[in-house]
């Protein structure tokens, strides 16, 4: 089947057009969100701990809540308690429901580390 050239041209500008809105953003660096270290090694313990169930950049859901703007909300979402470093450290070392404990995995400085990057959500 032989196609116009003008209907070629159509199809092709159409699937440039929609290949863009598709486009996936590149992840940002630590400099370009302006990260202290304490907020990159805290960004770098999310990554390997959380990132899996929880987003940090988007309010879309995964198994967990979005932390999106976590420490901007009076309250959790999940939990309702309220929204502040020591109800965090305590969903982080005991756990809670789904969200396993991680006591065992992280040191005291890893989660001040790890709530430190929670901030700048």
């Amino acid at each position: 089947m032989i196609f116009p050239r003008s209907g070629v041209l159509i199809v092709l500008g159409v699937t440039l057009l929609f290949s863009g809105a598709c486009e996936i953003e590149r992840r940002k660096s630590d400099a370009e969100l302006a990260l202290n270290p304490q907020q990159a090694s805290g960004r770098h313990i999310y990554d390997q701990y959380c990132d899996r169930c929880h987003e940090a950049y988007s309010s879309h859901k995964r198994k967990g809540p979005s932390l999106q703007g976590v420490f901007k909300r009076e309250y959790f979402s999940v939990s309702g308690m309220p929204a502040n470093d020591q109800r965090a450290r305590d969903l982080i070392v005991f756990g809670r429901d789904k969200m396993p404990s991680y006591s065992q995995e992280l040191t005291q400085q890893q989660i001040d580390d790890l709530l430190a990057y929670l901030h700048t959500l």
